[in-house]
């Protein structure tokens, strides 16, 4: 009776050391991707992305976002993200009406583009904040108390390498690659509708924007509609590289004669009349144009065209073009 005693508490003690090394050896064992709340056995609870401003963690699946610029509203839609809150344009109080009403139907407007109201951003407890520095640089501070905030550095002819930060940012790099997919091919079949590369290069195009209180933009190839172009592979005219960093050659309506192309698209920011669009699409200048001539001169929505800036936009941009210039 005692040897079988002796026994019982022999394997009894057995056991509990065998129990106690797994419970050291689960407790010791890390998976290098994760933080430190967590673990082998469950997913990283955030993630580190690198940001115009350093490396910033943010959480492995924001739940909340807040979008502080178009291109970043379009982004998130795109890679299937509803932000909770987001600014708008200066001259609209509405969303750009080219995304899907159904997806930003329930977000919150907490400002104006580079002039977002904190305290409404604060109010929806968001897990995540998106936008640039050249809109909310010196807010940075302020943003990153209410929630980590990543930036890229511009917006405009960057828009392509934002939308990777984003992507990460949101942990959408899988869905990320299926929309560059979609953007080469339908890049591509624009090409094809035009002819191919060499009769879409010989085609010279001209992007020209009235803006309300400001000259007359001729759109330079450092912008991004200049990079959708350049993506079609058309031609742009000799003006285009007289542009300002690249961006847009500015001119007043008595030297719009400039802006000749083969095609030219035009867009409006602000009134029409403001802006000075009716009065110089309707001068002798503008009639004379090579492209006024040949019914090659197209109006398209500013709101679409230049303040898009994402992969949605572009999709919608490349279909009307391939429309237009195809007619």
């Amino acid at each position: 009776m005692t040897s079988f005693l002796r026994d019982r508490r022999a394997l009894v003690a057995g056991s509990l050391a065998v129990t106690a090394a797994l419970t050291l050896a689960g407790c010791g064992s890390s998976d290098p991707a994760s933080d430190s709340s967590g673990s082998a056995d469950s997913p990283a609870k955030t993630r580190t992305v690198s940001t115009a401003n350093g490396d910033v963690d943010v959480p492995a699946s924001p739940k909340r976002v807040v979008v502080l610029d178009s291109g970043e509203l379009d982004s998130a839609i795109t890679l299937g993200v509803r932000p909770v809150g987001a600014t708008h344009s200066a001259s609209e109080d509405a969303f750009p009406t080219y995304l899907p009403a159904s997806e930003t139907k329930d977000i919150t407007p907490v400002g104006e583009i580079a002039n977002a109201n904190l305290e409404s951003v604060a109010a929806l407890k968001p897990d995540l904040i998106l936008t640039s520095k050249v809109r909310d640089g010196e807010r940075y501070d302020e943003l990153s108390k209410i929630a980590p905030t990543v930036m890229t550095e511009a917006t405009g002819s960057a828009w392509k390498e934002n939308f990777q930060v984003h992507a990460e940012a949101l942990g959408k790099q899988a869905e990320a690659k299926k929309v560059l997919a979609t953007y080469d091919t339908q890049v591509a079949k624009v090409t094809e509708a035009l002819g191919g590369k060499e009769k879409a290069a010989a085609t010279d195009v001209n992007f020209v924007r009235f803006v309300e209180g400001a000259e007359i933009r001729i759109y330079g190839k450092q912008n991004y509609i200049g990079s959708l172009l350049a993506d079609i592979g058309t031609g742009r005219p000799p003006i285009t590289d007289k542009a300002k960093d690249g961006f847009s050659y500015d001119v007043s309506p008595e030297k719009i004669d400039l802006a000749d192309a083969d095609v030219i698209f035009t867009s409006t920011y602000g009134d029409p009349g403001k802006a000075g669009t009716t009065k110089t699409m309707n001068s002798g200048l503008w009639k004379g144009l090579k492209a006024t001539k040949n019914d090659k001169v197209f109006k398209v929505d500013d709101r679409l065209w230049i303040a898009g800036i994402g992969y949605t936009a572009a999709g919608k941009i490349l279909a009307e073009f391939e429309t237009l210039m195809t007619k």
